[in-house]
């Protein structure tokens, strides 16, 4: 109950949800749209995949197919790509842009491309600091003590940070996954719109999650500045 009477809740929490919603609602329209329009070639999520990866040399980087939706990730710990079964076996312009996009994670590994060593680098960082941050706010709250507030606030900028360090991370592998398919002389031009369509919406998700974190941020800090009083 404790959030119906607190302001900040309202004034910055509020907006990151709805937010938040409004890009989810863009991903899943565009990814629903495009799954429908199959690619000209026939070329599967798979096909797509493994062609750009051995495009780059990355011959040992394995492709697995997963369960669920939108479920699509690299994995650098075990060097795999994998794609949820509707990307892995479909021939739609949204499998293929998918399937691309996460190939591009597996060029910028193989490549060394610094924003992604940095986000690799503060995932245990962030793990830590978004279980604890409002516990450290709220006890310097209580205890009336400063000192555990702003390190609270300090700890969930860590969070931020990592959402600020994963936009170039998703939009370059989604330029990287553009070039690749546009490389291969495989799909239409209105195909290639297609893809640049799905993957910008993909990209409002990440943008949603910067400014989700901004805004909290800004609450505890908020919050914080009360246990100066």
């Amino acid at each position: 109950m404790f959030i119906f009477f607190d302001p900040t809740f309202w004034i910055f929490m509020v907006p990151a949800m709805l937010i938040g919603i409004w890009a989810q609602i863009k991903v899943t329209t565009a990814y629903h749209k495009y799954k429908q329009v199959r690619v000209a070639r026939g070329l599967t999520g798979y096909d797509a995949a493994r062609a750009i990866l051995n495009a780059n040399g990355l011959y040992d980087v394995r492709i697995e197919k997963i369960a669920g939706e939108m479920t699509d990730h690299f994995d650098p710990r075990a060097n795999v790509v994998r794609l949820s079964a509707d990307v892995y076996d479909k021939a739609s312009v949204a499998s293929v842009g998918i399937a691309a996009h996460e190939c591009g994670h597996a060029v910028q590994y193989a490549k060394g491309y610094t924003p992604m060593k940095i986000r690799g680098a503060l995932v245990g960082a962030t793990n830590f600091s978004s279980l604890f941050s409002m516990m450290f706010v709220i006890l310097g709250v209580v205890f009336a003590n400063p000192l555990l507030a702003y390190f609270g606030v300090g700890l969930f900028a860590v969070v931020a940070l990592f959402q600020l360090i994963t936009l170039p991370v998703e939009f370059n592998a989604s330029r990287r996954a553009i070039k690749a398919l546009e490389g291969s002389g495989a799909f239409r031009e209105e195909e290639l719109d297609g893809v640049d369509k799905v993957l910008t919406a993909a990209a409002l998700t990440y943008v949603a999650a910067l400014v989700s974190a901004v805004l909290q941020l800004l609450r505890l800090l908020v919050i914080a500045r009360s246990s100066d009083r």
